[in-house]
């Protein structure tokens, strides 16, 4: 009888996402990872909170569609959750030093319902191929078990960060 093992979920905390992501306020939009296995998916959060900047200028009596958080950012969140999981040790893109992560194609994105400060965003990721400088993913958002936003595919590339930088003059 063989026995095969699971590989053992890692968590990180807020701490070790900033050692991980390049990303800064406010635009570091994972709060918690709760579940990762490398090269094979993810589950992060995001709280959203009326005290982020792009609610900074709304009126006190601003309806509440107003407030639904920005689509651009649901993607970036999410984004920044499978960027988590491609540079975890012992997936491709691991090795990949020195390389900006750079968010490509996306398609069947699909925004299911708004979300709204006091939500806390679920994202879960899923690698669907892993090719040497480029990752595919698919997966969800979900805020208390609705799915608010869904992808079919994203593609994520790597590339040298100094081929990327302006000439220094």
């Amino acid at each position: 009888m063989t026995v095969t093992r699971e590989p053992t979920a890692a968590r990180m905390n807020a701490a070790q996402i900033r050692q991980t992501l390049p990303h800064r306020y406010p635009m570091l939009l994972v709060d918690r990872v709760l579940d990762l296995v490398p090269g094979e998916s993810l589950v992060a959060l995001k709280a959203v909170t009326c005290n982020e900047p792009w609610y900074q200028r709304l009126a006190d009596d601003a309806p509440e569609e107003r407030f639904a958080y920005p689509q651009t950012l649901l993607v970036e969140s999410w984004g920044q959750a499978a960027g988590l999981l491609a540079v975890q040790e012992g997936s491709e893109a691991a090795e990949l030093s020195g390389q900006v992560m750079l968010a490509g194609a996306m398609s069947g994105v699909e925004f299911l319902r708004p979300v709204y400060p006091g939500d806390v965003l679920k994202h879960r990721v899923r690698v669907v191929r892993a090719l040497s400088d480029t990752v595919i993913f698919e997966g969800e958002s979900l805020v208390g078990g609705d799915v608010v936003l869904r992808f079919s595919r994203m593609v994520m590339a790597f590339r040298p960060g100094d081929q990327l930088r302006p000439p220094s003059e």
